[in-house]
């Protein structure tokens, strides 16, 4: 996560610093203190406000050592929705209760609020009605385990019936562990949830379909394609093959195309991380591949978007080479356990 955390008083400063010191070795933590009280290892900002904003696109999280008040304040004019807004969490600069405000299941406020309080000897406060209850919730549920809320309507609405203390079904095409007490694979259930890669399989009156973010893209591309013609042709073949284009973890290739523009353009579009992959690593996967003599001779690797796909999801291709303007595209599944154990972050 990309974690950004802000103070305002010269208390602020030193915790921000001890919460920056617990988070850095999972995520990428940067410091914002108020001009009167800053240090070397933080940026300075006069105006929150006007920070926040800059920062907001590109920031998972927002730490605040202040008020909840001037919190709420700094991030209102720029929230949108429950899917896309980053987590939130406010602390008293005494360093006494550490509060998620925004984005506690999807966003991961709630778990990260848990993580800095156990380290700092503080108090979390979560106030989500599933977690004081300690029920079931099919927002963390998805997103520890990687999967997509296609409906977060459907997602509310079952969350009200595990308050309510209705059975929810469940129905999943990958393997998993025990389930919660709250759900149940036998009997009839008005609401439940379905987990699997069709948006077309609804098996309850009120179904919340979770599809898992669990796709491995493999490309390849000839010399100076842009970000618009891979995009596109991505884009064409993945729709054809019935792959929604969400589903897509990580991108991968050999490592002579890592100073490709266009490719990693188009990744950071949508917002994929792209990995390089060495010509002997591609060449030691097993398995069927369709090989060219040319690109051996080229890249040192007989095949590059199978090869790589299938070397960096340790999973099964599901969608077999298919070239077009330049560009060829395969697919890989990483393999899915559903644990309800797991936590977020």
């Amino acid at each position: 996560m990309n974690i950004a955390v802000f103070s305002l008083t010269e208390n602020g400063r030193q915790l921000s610093a001890r919460t920056a010191d617990v988070l850095c070795s999972e995520h990428k933590v940067s410091r914002y203190c108020f001009h009167k009280h800053t240090d070397d290892n933080s940026a300075v900002f006069w105006n929150m406000g006007s920070m926040v904003g800059r920062l907001f696109e590109r920031s998972d999280a927002f730490i605040f050592v202040c008020a909840c008040g001037i919190a709420v304040r700094a991030v209102a004019p720029l929230l949108g929705t429950k899917a896309d807004d980053p987590a939130v969490i406010v602390m008293d600069d005494s360093g006494n209760f550490v509060i998620p405000v925004l984005s506690g299941h999807i966003g991961g406020a709630n778990r990260l609020a848990e993580i800095i309080a156990e380290a700092l000897g503080s108090t979390a406060v979560i106030t989500t009605a599933t977690d004081t209850g300690g029920r079931f919730s099919p927002d963390s549920f998805a997103v520890a385990n990687g999967l997509i809320i296609t409906d977060l309507t459907a997602a509310k609405e079952i969350a009200s019936d595990v308050l309510d203390d209705k059975k929810i079904g469940f129905f999943s095409e990958y393997d998993h562990g025990g389930l919660p007490d709250e759900l149940t694979e036998f009997g009839v259930c008005r609401s439940g949830i379905y987990v699997g890669d069709s948006k077309d399989i609804k098996p309850f009156d009120v179904t919340l379909q979770l599809i898992p973010k669990n796709i491995v893209l493999g490309i390849g591309c000839k010399r100076g394609s842009s970000s618009e013609v891979i995009g596109s042709t991505v884009r064409e073949i993945l729709a054809e093959a019935g792959i929604d284009i969400a589903r897509i973890r990580e991108a991968a290739t050999i490592e002579l195309k890592a100073d490709e523009a266009g490719l990693l353009e188009f990744c950071g579009s949508i917002d994929v991380p792209l990995r390089f992959c060495t010509a002997e690593e591609l060449m030691s996967v097993k398995g069927d591949f369709e090989a060219s003599d040319f690109v051996l001779e080229t890249t040192g690797a007989d095949n590059v978007c199978e090869r790589s796909a299938v070397f960096c999801s340790g999973g099964k291709l599901v969608l077999h080479k298919r070239a077009r303007d330049g560009v060829t595209v395969a697919a890989a599944e990483i393999p899915v356990y559903l644990d309800f154990e797991r936590k977020v972050l």
